[in-house]
């Protein structure tokens, strides 16, 4: 019966494609495997970050006409300090002028220099300048002057500026004093031990009033 075509072509319309387990094997790779493969290839490709060749030119064309360099530039000033705090030993021995001319100022007043600047030991550069007085070269050197960029608020006291200006117009010709610190005034230590009398006094001045008062009575 078994060798029977209809009936054979009829089984096997009902037993379906799989016939033996290497089949069932090789169905369940290509159903369930296969696309569990593909899903983490996909999910790591976008994890990484991996992008295809030729984004770096991409990566560089204006948005909104704004390069990337812009937008770079744009978002580091959003990010920059507003400000800083520096804590200074107020009792440091201050810095010499020549210390503070090497260091701040030598670029443009040593030798060569800069053109138009004074130099260090120019007399007839400085003649001019010095006529001015110091306070109004101080306020120059702390401010700025023309090229000059302003010296104070730096890594230098105001003061020790002024004694690299006091150090250069001094090289030029100048008499100017060495700025100090003021010297810190002394404690009124006299007044306070004459004072507490002076309240006891008035505390005690009501008692013969208080005495009499009671005599009275």
């Amino acid at each position: 019966m078994s060798a029977d075509p209809h009936y054979q072509a009829t089984e096997d319309a009902h037993t379906g494609p799989i016939k033996n387990p290497k089949q069932l094997l090789l169905a369940v790779f290509f159903s369930f495997i296969v696309p569990i493969l593909i899903i983490v290839a996909l999910v790591s490709y976008v994890v990484s970050g991996t992008q295809p060749a030729g984004t770096a030119e991409g990566d560089g064309m204006s948005l909104y006409g704004v390069s990337k360099d812009g937008r770079d530039r744009e978002v580091a000033d959003r990010l920059k300090k507003v400000g800083a705090i520096e804590i200074r030993d107020a009792n440091r021995e201050l810095a010499a002028g020549e210390t503070v001319f090497k260091a701040q100022c030598v670029a443009c007043h040593g030798v060569p220099g800069i053109p138009g600047a004074p130099h260090l030991n120019d007399a007839a550069a400085w003649a001019p300048r010095i006529g001015q007085g110091y306070a109004t070269l101080l306020e120059h050197a702390l401010k700025g002057k023309g090229a000059m960029p302003a010296q104070g608020g730096g890594d230098y006291e105001d003061l020790e500026i002024g004694r690299a200006v006091v150090y250069l117009a001094n090289a030029g010709g100048a008499k100017f004093p060495v700025p100090e610190r003021a010297a810190a005034a002394p404690a009124a230590d006299g007044a306070a031990p004459g004072a507490a009398p002076a309240a006891s006094g008035a505390m005690a001045a009501p008692a013969p009033a208080a005495e009499a008062s009671a005599a009275a009575k």
